[in-house]
């Protein structure tokens, strides 16, 4: 991760390097930026880590009966965890799949590949039928 943050920091360099090269200290514009990267990338990573660990507790649906609900959530919690996540974000807190696919770390082309696979393992648990069409 830090090649990539270190990667990501001269890349801004040089598409600000006509800026970049009348400062005294490019180089600590630079690290500056490469800190700025880090840090953002660990507080995605924190919240990431958050909402996977809140989809692990198990989503609520609010007009199923019991029993079905505790087959959705016995079903959901053996997806594995991103995908665990997208469903939980997508259907259950009803968020467009840009910001899922933020939530999660991934793009959301990612994030509907996501989706589709866990709808795909879900079918069989739940008795019920999958079309192609994720939304």
């Amino acid at each position: 991760e830090a090649e990539d943050i270190t990667q990501d920091a001269f890349a801004q360099l040089h598409r600000h390097w006509r800026r970049v090269s009348r400062f005294e200290r490019p180089d600590a514009w630079v690290r500056t930026v490469a800190l700025r990267l880090a840090f953002r990338r660990v507080r995605r990573e924190q919240l990431r880590w958050r909402f996977e660990r809140e989809a692990a507790d198990g989503p609520y649906l609010l007009d199923a009966d019991v029993g079905s609900r505790l087959d959705v959530v016995a079903a959901v919690r053996t997806l594995p965890a991103k995908q665990r996540a997208v469903v939980t974000l997508f259907y259950l807190e009803d968020r467009p799949m840009e910001e899922v696919a933020q939530i999660v770390g991934c793009r959301p082309s990612t994030g509907w590949v996501h989706l589709h696979k866990a709808r795909r393992t879900l079918a069989p648990l739940l008795s019920e039928r999958v079309t192609d069409d994720v939304r």
